[in-house]
């Protein structure tokens, strides 16, 4: 196994296709078809697959290229700084479910860092995403929760994805809506109270299970329910059609605005905020600066 090797089955990856890889590597096709062919064979597992759409990942395929682009981007870094005398910038990258709060965090830590040094990367983006992007290096960090219901299918799944979950904080569920919602000015809000109201919740495309909502109480049978793909649509919504979501209750007005409240749901039940790192790695500064700014939210958790 070579690093030519390891760079070619990496572009292969981002292309898509081989077709579109050997151009972009300026090598001819057959010649990338019989590498990545060698380059299976000797490893003894298969890492593309092939359909009408092109050629993708096999999910032993999609960990193997996650440590290949760790090899790589340590030889660039050492080439850089040996060979070329070059200052490459440092990465750090983390997933999310979509937390503004976590988002705050990155923020701070891009503004203490600075762009010059370090090249970033957030991403808010789906609860098996997270975990995956985590599992095939893509990011250092996840960030996502835990609590009675989908603990024991998550953690099977941190398992077999080799990373650790750790507590960051511990939370009541709250109603998240627009200031001049009907029901703003509760203290408390049943669940029943809601019914004639849309609830927002994140789809989760083809992990679509229970176990992967971003929100608690999603095996409840909701009179009305409306999926999105972003915070901002959701945010939309809230104002255009009354529509809540079910969250932690930690507000992050300076990026969401003032526009929005959370009311304390009349439950009992918690969640668990954390963050999930691999099992074989050794966390950067950069991770620990940003779990830094993250424990900053823990005063901000409502009762």
């Amino acid at each position: 196994m070579t690093l030519t090797q390891l760079k070619y089955a990496i572009e292969v990856a981002n292309a898509g296709s081989i077709n579109k890889a050997a151009g972009n590597l300026f090598i001819t096709q057959p010649s990338l078809s019989s590498a990545i062919a060698e380059l299976e064979s000797e490893i003894g597992i298969k890492l593309f697959s092939r359909n009408n759409r092109g050629i993708f990942l096999t999910p032993a395929g999609n960990e193997f290229v996650g440590y290949a682009r760790q090899v790589v981007e340590q030889f660039d870094l050492i080439e850089a700084k040996y060979i070329s005398n070059q200052k490459l910038k440092k990465k750090f990258s983390v997933s999310m479910q979509h937390y503004t709060f976590a988002v705050s965090a990155f923020v701070n830590l891009v503004k203490q860092f600075g762009m010059d040094e370090y090249e970033f990367a957030v991403h808010e983006t789906k609860t098996y995403d997270v975990i995956n992007d985590v599992k095939t290096f893509k990011s250092e960090i996840g960030i996502l929760y835990l609590n009675d219901f989908n603990k024991n299918i998550l953690t099977k799944l941190f398992k077999d994805s080799n990373v650790i979950f750790t507590p960051l904080m511990k939370c009541s569920i709250y109603v998240y809506l627009y200031k001049k919602h009907p029901l703003a000015n509760k203290s408390k809000i049943k669940m029943e109270e809601l019914m004639d109201y849309p609830c927002l919740s994140f789809d989760q495309g083809e992990y679509n299970s229970f176990y992967f909502a971003e929100e608690v109480l999603s095996t409840y049978e909701y009179h009305k329910l409306i999926k999105a793909n972003d915070r901002a649509t959701l945010l939309n919504l809230m104002v255009g059609l009354n529509g809540y979501t079910l969250c932690s209750g930690i507000i992050c007005e300076e990026l969401n605005g003032d526009e929005y409240m959370a009311v304390k749901l009349d439950s009992d039940e918690k969640m668990t905020i954390g963050y999930i790192i691999r099992k074989d790695i050794t966390m950067s500064e950069l991770g620990k600066k940003y779990l830094e700014e993250m424990s900053k939210f823990q005063d901000k958790v409502l009762e």
